[in-house]
């Protein structure tokens, strides 16, 4: 019984009450009434055993942020029919809804079946849909039956990943594969590499027929440069002494973007790609290839949650360990005065390092009204971390510093055009 059918039997009490106490039978014919009323709605109330079957299903288990997924209940009548039925799908609070309803109120005949259909989006995160919760009444409304359905369906928004142009990385290291990394040895490539004495059996195109001439019963045979793939980590930066809110959104969302861009890019081309993001702690993909790791990166990308943690509180902290010897390390942080060790220690360990950073400064200026009196500052923080930039490309690491409102593509392409000219000087000159 609801609150109103208590409200309606508290009355026809009090009447019954007033009626044999005043001995006044105009008062007991108020009362019937309510009882007629009362009893109608007993006769028409819906059994407590309730039987119905409820569906709950989504369109696809993952979504891009802002991009919406189609969500559908079905409840079918197992049983005798329902004058009154209301369905309410629990939609966790960060999820809004574009286009249907998550609730909906009509009869329920036997046999028959309601469908409530919505599309809902949202921003990168995991979300969980808690359930469905049926009320059922009689017609007007004074006995109800609740029942919850545990539907534990899980839905996952991605980070939206651009398209990358080639991204040239050098590794020390490359995997026997075939990919598009010259990995310093002669095999089959279309790089030129050098000149070897001719063997049996080799294809005769490849003779080298000016030096042959020039030697006496020997054969030369061009040899190029194998092309393959490497081991590639990516390094996610979501610490919150890195990360910065302003009315646009927060920094630590751009440089997840740039991570899942990259992943994608890398994987495209073949390599072996691993995934670490550290804030509060550590979250990570271990390195595979394909579109099977493609999605087990943006499941992680999307769970990646900013946070604390003075056990990894600079890159220094790291475990080395996940990622194999002499491969290829991708950092993407807007980086912090203190990392600068860290970067220099992985060097010095002999991975190739390319950063993508963020850069905090504009993302944060570019959204104040006003900076007249904070020229100097400004000047000073620009100082700060060009000098911080110019000591990572010294050592042979190459920086693409990524002001957000520019493509991230561009600014790969523009930044790293003559990146490999400049590590190679740097390793002669060391």
């Amino acid at each position: 019984m609801t609150g109103r059918a208590w409200h309606v039997s508290a009355l026809i009490g009090l009447l019954v009450f007033l009626g044999l106490l005043t001995r006044n039978g105009n008062v007991l014919l108020l009362a019937l009434p309510f009882v007629i009323y009362l009893g109608a709605s007993a006769l028409s109330a819906p059994a407590e055993d309730m039987r119905v079957y409820v569906k709950h299903a989504l369109s696809a288990n993952h979504g891009i942020a802002d991009k919406p997924v189609h969500v559908s209940v079905v409840v079918q009548s197992q049983g005798a029919g329902l004058e009154e039925l209301r369905v309410e799908d629990c939609v966790t609070p960060p999820l809004a809804i574009s286009e249907g309803e998550a609730s909906r109120s009509e009869p329920l005949p036997a046999g028959a079946r309601l469908e409530l259909e919505y599309d809902a989006y949202g921003q990168r995160g995991e979300y969980f849909f808690q359930g469905t919760h049926l009320t059922a009444s009689d017609h007007f409304g004074l006995f109800q039956v609740q029942r919850w359905f545990d539907t534990s369906d899980r839905l996952l928004i991605y980070p939206e990943a651009a398209r990358l142009r080639h991204v040239a990385i050098r590794p020390l290291r490359t995997v026997g594969f075939s990919g598009p990394i010259p990995a310093r040895r002669g095999g089959s490539g279309t790089d030129f590499y050098g000149i070897r004495q001719y063997q049996t059996g080799e294809t005769l195109r490849r003779i080298n027929w000016r030096v042959t001439a020039r030697h006496y019963r020997t054969i030369f045979t061009n040899e190029f440069e194998r092309e393959s793939v490497a081991d590639v980590g990516l390094i996610l930066d979501v610490r919150d002494q890195s990360d910065i809110l302003t009315a646009e959104g927060k920094l630590s969302e751009y440089s997840v973007q740039a991570a899942g861009s990259l992943a994608r890019l890398f994987l495209k081309e073949g390599h072996r790609v691993g995934l670490v993001a550290y804030g509060y702690g550590i979250t990570q993909a271990f390195p595979g290839y394909g579109a099977v790791q493609l999605e087990r990166i943006m499941a992680t990308l999307a769970r990646a949650q900013t946070g604390t943690s003075f056990a990894f509180e600079n890159l220094g902290s790291l475990p080395t360990r996940f990622f194999p010897p002499q491969s290829q390390l991708v950092i993407v942080s807007p980086l912090l005065p203190e990392d600068l060790f860290g970067l220099l220690r992985l060097a010095s360990l002999g991975y190739s390092i390319l950063v993508v950073s963020p850069d905090p400064i504009h993302f944060e200026v570019r959204t104040m009204r006003s900076t007249e009196n904070l020229e100097m500052p400004l000047r000073l923080a620009r100082i700060e971390r060009a000098v911080l930039l110019g000591k990572l490309r010294h050592v042979g690491i190459a920086v693409a510093e990524w002001q957000t409102d520019q493509p991230l593509d561009q600014t790969l392409y523009s930044s790293l055009a003559r990146q490999p000219l400049r590590q190679h000087l740097t390793r002669m000159a060391q």
